[in-house]
């Protein structure tokens, strides 16, 4: 039995296979909307608005 998801970017039904090689996009269309989206910060993922000490830094440690 093969797996089948919907297309996140047009919710066309996609094998979860080698057949799709855009999975779980249904093509490189799809694919790169979704991209687009997330370049364009329409996408994001959640966070506590707290910075670790990791993501502290200033504008001078981009020079």
């Amino acid at each position: 039995m093969q797996t089948v998801v919907k297309c996140p970017t047009c919710s066309k039904d996609v094998v979860w296979g080698e057949i799709s090689p855009y999975r779980p996009f249904c093509c490189k269309r799809c694919q790169l909307i979704d991209l687009g989206e997330w370049a364009d910060e329409e996408k994001r993922i959640p966070s506590s608005g707290e910075l670790s000490e990791s993501d502290d830094w200033s504008e001078q440690d981009d020079r």
